[in-house]
């Protein structure tokens, strides 16, 4: 396979440090050229599941003192918010694997997928890098500060699909019911959203991926996921690429400025903790 692009971006703290890290594992859209001929047509080619722009909408954050990883890498090629050895999240019902064959609403992703060897291929290409960045950064957070808060942004389309039918709320934060953050934490971030006007849903459809599983449970590391309705900052019905241009960008990417101070402050405190 080509590769053409490093699979992730890191960007460090421009202010003072402080005991959070932000992932954005699904804004990438690169993917290798082998692959994208095998796409199963030119919906495809759109790659839905992309979570639009988010390392744009929050750009801002190393400037608060915030370290950002984010995909370069589509989620076509290597989800980096699955298991790499495929354990299900929600045991029972439908969701994408490693590298994903159906998309949301059940439609094919491949003409021909991966066969398990070019599987293990792309992990070691995208997703062991990827992890490897941020259990690194992690560890680099602990070591500095005692403790580390991760939060893991996302945003999904407001549609119905097999997951879950229309999302009448605007923000969906998840810590797989207590196990990777009590309530703390998790209640700091609600509460901001829902001080400017947003409903937040807790734990519901949305518990948290494999990145928020897998490094909460680690000592001394809090992690929390957000998921973010796309119709906050961009027009679902328009062309995705034309998103950061639209007067909703703009507005929402300030209003989380403002937003993330309140948290980054609270987190900075030396005697805050979530656990």
């Amino acid at each position: 396979m080509s590769v053409a692009m490093a699979p992730f971006a890191l960007i460090e703290a421009r202010a003072a440090p402080v005991p959070l890290v932000v992932s954005i594992p699904h804004t990438g859209t690169w993917l290798p050229r082998e692959l994208a001929d095998r796409l199963a047509g030119p919906q495809m080619l759109e790659q839905p599941m992309t979570d639009w722009h988010l390392h744009l909408l929050y750009d801002f954050l190393p400037r608060l003192g915030v370290t950002v990883l984010h995909a370069t890498v589509s989620r076509f090629a290597a989800d980096l918010n699955r298991s790499p050895r495929g354990a299900a999240l929600y045991p029972g019902r439908f969701e994408t694997t490693l590298v994903p064959t159906e998309t949301f609403s059940g439609e094919p992703i491949w003409r021909h997928p991966p066969d398990p060897a070019e599987i293990e291929t792309l992990r070691l290409r995208y997703h062991a890098p990827y992890h490897d960045a941020l259990a690194g950064l992690l560890e680099a957070c602990i070591a500095q500060f005692g403790r580390c808060y991760l939060i893991d942004c996302h945003s999904v389309a407001s549609g119905a699909n097999r997951l879950h039918g229309a999302l009448a709320n605007d923000i969906y934060l998840g810590n797989r019911d207590g196990a990777t953050c009590d309530g703390a934490l998790l209640e700091l971030v609600a509460g901001e959203f829902e001080r400017v006007g947003f409903k937040v849903s807790r734990n519901d459809p949305y518990k948290g991926g494999y990145i928020t599983e897998h490094y909460g449970r680690r000592e001394n590391v809090e992690a929390l996921q957000i998921e973010m309705c796309q119709r906050l900052y961009m027009d679902e019905t328009a062309p995705p690429a034309d998103a950061p241009l639209q007067p909703r960008f703009a507005a929402m990417r300030a209003l989380l400025y403002g937003l993330f101070e309140r948290i980054v402050g609270a987190v900075a405190e030396r005697d805050w903790h979530c656990g």
